[in-house]
């Protein structure tokens, strides 16, 4: 029987398959430009085994996807919207990356199904409640002592910096982003078995690369 969703997590789908349809034409002219280059350190600070198998959740129009699968990972992207599937799928160049639809909070996949498991600047834009599901399934269909990889926003050590890219993103971002950038993400990791967490700063510390190891049992 599925899960009962709350209301706010009915409104998150509802908005979340509407704003995406509208947007994935348009969203790598925006987020191209600015994220590039973490895609690419993404994957060296992940520093996963050569030949592993990557599921890359909230994949959108496969930038994360394709930076892991230029290394030679076997690499599965998933995402909600079938609108910014399609613009990955166009884009696709690599015949070791494969996409599908997909909720994150109910993946396809058998447990230990991958060696490593990485969300990209998804989890501020769902409700924290979301969040915590997504993570959940990440653990379970990654092998344990696999790699879990989260990247997304930060803030500034710099109090007035801090200030200010707060103020700035929560013009453009969901309601949703107050509450996940005020919530303690490395927590939540160690609560669902993600531990050794490793960090990396990026985008002068307005993001950050989150990696651990998943020691569930």
């Amino acid at each position: 029987m599925a899960e009962k969703l709350t209301e706010e997590e009915k409104d998150y789908y509802a908005l979340a398959r509407k704003a995406w349809a509208l947007l994935a034409p348009f969203y790598d002219v925006f987020a191209s430009p600015f994220l590039s280059d973490v895609r690419d350190r993404v994957v060296r600070f992940t520093n996963a085994q050569k030949g592993s198998k990557v599921l890359d959740v909230a994949t959108g129009t496969g930038k994360q996807a394709f930076a892991f699968a230029k290394k030679d990972y076997e690499v599965v992207g998933i995402d909600l919207s079938e609108s910014m599937l399609n613009v990955a799928k166009k884009k696709n160049k690599y015949r070791n990356a494969k996409f599908e639809v997909a909720d994150a909070t109910d993946l396809p996949f058998e447990e230990s199904s991958f060696d490593v498991s990485s969300v990209s600047f998804a989890l501020h834009e769902m409700p924290l409640s979301i969040g915590e599901k997504v993570l959940k399934e990440m653990v379970r269909v990654t092998k344990p002592k696999g790699i879990v990889v989260i990247v997304d926003y930060d803030l500034p050590k710099n109090r007035i910096g801090k200030f200010l890219i707060y103020r700035f993103i929560a013009l453009y971002e969901p309601e949703y982003y107050k509450k996940f950038i005020k919530s303690d993400l490395e927590a939540l990791l160690n609560k669902n078995s993600i531990d050794n967490i490793e960090k990396d700063t990026v985008l002068h510390g307005v993001g950050r690369i989150l990696k651990g190891i998943n020691n569930k049992l």
